[in-house]
Parts: C-alpha cells; structure tokens; sequence
C-alpha cells in the first residue's frame, strides 16, 4: 500500500511514541537528580526511577486523552484540519 510522502507511517508513529517516551522518562528521572537536593528532598536512585516512572505513566495518559479529545473535535467538524496544520 503506497504512502502519502507527507504521511508518517504507523510502524515510524510507533518508534517516534516509543523515543518520546524514553527520552521524557529519562528527562524526568535527571531533573528530580538533580533538582530534589535543592528542596531539601532526599530520594535513593530507585525512588526516582520508580518515581519518574509515575510521571511517565500520566504523561503518556495525558497525550492520549488529549490526542483522543483533539480526535474527535476534528471529526465533528470543531477543528478545521487546516487550523491544526498552522
């Protein structure tokens, strides 16, 4: 099945979805590193992984639901698939 070159295909959304969520779970887990000790917070490096595996959780939640939302208000005809490309 030939693809649009302005389309990206599933198999490329899927490694793109997959890298975002490492590199923003990676970011998470650094940031508490090394900003906790600045308020006083004292964490073990389990508690952070364990602790930005938590915001990952809700981060991929929130991009769903907000795709989902986004999704339908397309499909009802409330976002103009042109407002979204701008």
């Amino acid at each position: 099945m030939p693809t649009s070159p302005h389309k990206q295909s599933r198999r490329m959304s899927l490694i793109e979805a997959l890298v975002n969520i490492a590199v923003g779970y990676a970011v998470a887990v650094a940031m508490q590193i090394l900003v906790f000790p600045l308020f006083g917070l004292d964490a073990s490096l389990e508690e952070n992984l364990a602790l930005g595996g938590l915001f990952t959780v809700a981060s991929v939640c929130r991009s769903y639901v907000l795709r989902r939302i986004f999704e339908a208000l397309r499909v009802r005809g409330l976002l103009a698939v042109e407002d979204a490309k701008a």
